[in-house]
């Protein structure tokens, strides 16, 4: 990806000049404060559908299939979406995509008000706002390399994945004391925060996208082009290729730690804290991220981390209480955020601006299924085969990436991040 143009907007983030401070940087600091407290509403609102539908309904079933409408979006949108967002003006697609959120989250409260809120209105909002959040999250992830220089796309990934940390950590928890309040307040605090997250955006200056020229080609061939490109790519193939393994091995961890601990007979309280210790985990990882770019190479982070992916699996097995489970999870947790700086900075830096919708959409349709036969996956293994051999089947598959990342020329190769 050039930085040409952006040298032209905004010359402090060009190669003749030193780029300003993430923290002295205005459009920067309104993309990530507009999206923190946006994540916040989502996480509340997350948390408190399903408390919702249960309240409603008494019936789990129908609470998941609320979720599982949300994430049929991913599935279906993510080749259509990537291609889109490289079509359209990005920051103009951010505002509709929140200001259509808000609406949608605003549309339970006011009917819970009128005393007229259906199932099919649940429903109908989970699809809405899964598929908005499909092209708010591809452009956003497209903006990033226009609102700082790509040597700091590190520290701004590192300071996102901090803060996607702590509100996981934290939004569940407030958006479960809202519910207590009132059943309609965690959706009131998330259609404000999208409505905030659109002004937020309002006010950045910079566009989020090169100029483009005008082609007029069918949605297929535009599609198509980021799946070539990512194939042809060597880099970004074999981060495809490793990333869709890991995923694959450990979309399942959260429903086997849990039934760990249940087996060791874990209260509720416990178990919270097991998986709040993983949350500090992540931050500390996603911390530690920016500093490891400038220590190691690429490949020394990527085969580091699978090898540490590898060797704290097996711990699992071994754990004797839910303490040491937190604490082998928060140690994943570690390695997974820095490989993750790691990964999606280069990504970022890598990909073209005018594919990164396209090819960012194909990734996240891999991982996105990967994601969901891996937690199947783990579910029917433990219920097979037990709880033991399910952890060794992973810990296998684990070393075997560790082992094909060990071993890929092209991660040794890899060029550093500033020579892209």
């Amino acid at each position: 990806m050039s930085m040409a143009t952006n040298q032209k907007v905004a010359p402090s983030s060009g190669a003749a000049a030193a780029p300003k401070p993430l923290w002295r940087n205005r459009d920067y600091l309104l993309l990530w404060s507009g999206q923190a407290v946006s994540s916040v509403g989502s996480e509340a609102s997350v948390l408190a559908l399903p408390l919702l539908v249960l309240s409603l309904t008494h019936s789990p079933a129908q609470a998941g299939f609320t979720g599982a409408l949300r994430s049929l979006a991913y599935l279906l949108l993510g080749l259509p979406a990537g291609a889109f967002i490289d079509r359209w003006d990005r920051k103009r697609t951010m505002m509709l995509c929140d200001a259509g959120r808000a609406l949608a989250l605003g549309s339970i409260p006011l009917a819970l008000a009128l005393g007229r809120l259906t199932m099919a209105q649940l429903y109908l909002v989970s699809l809405i706002e899964g598929a908005l959040y499909v092209f708010f999250s591809l452009a956003e992830s497209a903006a990033l390399p226009r609102v700082v220089a790509k040597t700091q796309l590190p520290a701004a990934t590192a300071q996102n994945e901090v803060t996607g940390g702590a509100v996981t950590l934290f939004g569940p928890s407030l958006g479960g004391a809202l519910f207590g309040v009132a059943r309609a307040l965690p959706f009131v605090v998330d259609a404000i925060s999208y409505a905030a997250s659109v002004l937020s955006l309002a006010w950045i200056r910079l566009p989020f996208q090169e100029e483009r020229a005008q082609e007029r080609r069918s949605l297929r061939a535009d599609m198509w082009e980021g799946l070539i490109w990512l194939w042809h790519e060597p880099v970004a193939r074999t981060f495809a290729l490793l990333h869709s393994g890991v995923v694959f091995a450990y979309s399942g961890m959260m429903l086997l730690v849990l039934v760990i601990a249940e087996r060791q007979g874990a209260a509720p309280y416990a178990i919270g804290l097991m998986f709040g210790i993983s949350g500090v985990g992540a931050m500390l990882g996603a911390l530690l991220g920016a500093r490891a770019h400038w220590r190691f190479r690429l490949g020394q982070i990527m085969v580091g981390a699978f090898w540490l992916f590898a060797l704290l699996w097996p711990l699992y097995a071994i754990a004797p209480s839910p303490l040491a489970l937190g604490a082998i999870l928060a140690a994943f947790w570690v390695a997974d955020e820095i490989y993750d700086v790691a990964q999606i900075s280069y990504r970022l830096a890598l990909i073209p601006n005018a594919l990164l919708g396209r090819v960012n959409g194909v990734f996240r349709l891999v991982f996105y299924g990967c994601e969901a036969v891996g937690a199947a996956l783990t579910g029917v293994l433990i219920q097979q085969i037990g709880v033991q051999r399910t952890i060794l089947c992973f810990a296998v598959l684990l070393v075997m990436l560790a082992l094909a990342a060990t071993r890929s020329r092209v991660l040794r190769a890899a060029r550093p991040l500033a020579e892209l």
